[in-house]
């Protein structure tokens, strides 16, 4: 059982080599020799807000308080203004049970559910959109050298992915430098857990940038905005929607960011160009990651 209170925020990297987050399986390969292989796990996670049941989730099973906390916020289930008063997580029943100070009843909302183009069956509901229309993201600056040292740091430090592959991470930086790097099977997930973690110990979200493995679709620009996070990078692609809806509410929406390349497609007047490219390598071939032939 945990208590929500504010709390110093804890530095999170991935583990890939925690015994709980991928198994061996033995299969053949192209030769038909043995071989055998890390895979990720998937496990279901049932989330509770108070009395009633909200959704059943596939996820690697790490940062389950995190994830439904964050979950609730980017479905706007709850508001960062409410009052959270236990987050209860039983990992024999595979439940975690968010309690509040006041009630909530989601059963028409449950009904407005779309399914999103995020893998592992991504949802928004019907009235996020009303949500963002009136936030006001703040101003925030993009360094061409926080750019490429954060892309670098990154691609270069240890991962589930790297490990066992089939996974997205989302990472929230500061500046070029990592603070909470969360991994996941949908990169929903990952993202929700960074908004948990945010709510969960009281972070300003107004100097971060959100870096994700995958597409700059319309679900990460939506809860990227939710968050109150400016800047959102990918080393993927746009969708037409995405980019669209990031123009409207403002985000600095980066992608494609490959060694030396970037492209931005919306708040362009954030970026401020002081890093001498003569200076930035390449990205090696062993650091490829998904992506990197197209724009998963």
């Amino acid at each position: 059982m945990t208590t929500l209170l504010k709390s110093p925020a804890p530095r999170i990297l991935p583990d890939p080599h925690d015994p709980r987050l991928t198994r061996r399986v033995g299969g053949i390969d192209q030769t038909g020799a043995r071989v055998e292989i890390n895979v990720p796990v998937e496990r279901p996670l049932t989330l509770y807000l108070n009395a009633q049941e909200i959704v059943t989730m596939m996820t690697i099973g790490d940062y389950p308080e995190y994830l439904a906390l964050g979950y609730l916020l980017n479905q706007n289930m709850l508001k960062y203004d409410d009052v959270v008063t236990e987050v209860e997580y039983d990992d024999d029943l595979q439940v975690v049970v968010v309690r509040t100070a006041h009630h909530t009843n989601f059963e028409a909302k449950l009904k407005k559910r779309t399914q999103t183009s995020g893998c592992a069956q991504g949802t928004a509901f019907g009235d996020l959109m009303e949500a963002i229309e009136s936030i006001a993201l703040p101003k925030a600056e993009l360094r061409t050298s926080w750019l490429y040292q954060m892309t670098q740091t990154i691609n270069t430090m240890p991962s589930l992915y790297l490990e066992a592959g089939a996974i997205h991470g989302c990472v929230l930086c500061v500046k070029g430098t990592p603070v909470c790097y969360t991994e996941d099977v949908g990169r929903h997930n990952a993202v929700d857990k960074i908004a948990g973690w945010l709510y969960r110990h009281g972070v300003d979200p107004a100097d971060k940038i959100l870096y994700t493995t995958g597409r700059l679709t319309s679900e990460m620009v939506i809860k990227t905005v939710r968050m109150g996070i400016p800047i959102l990078v990918s080393r993927s692609g746009f969708t037409a929607w995405g980019v669209e809806l990031a123009r409207q509410v403002g985000l600095t929406l980066v992608g494609r960011t490959r060694g030396k390349r970037f492209i931005a497609l919306s708040g362009e007047e954030r970026i401020v160009y002081d890093q001498d490219l003569a200076y930035v390598e390449e990205e090696s071939a062993k650091h490829r990651r998904k992506g990197e032939g197209g724009d998963d």
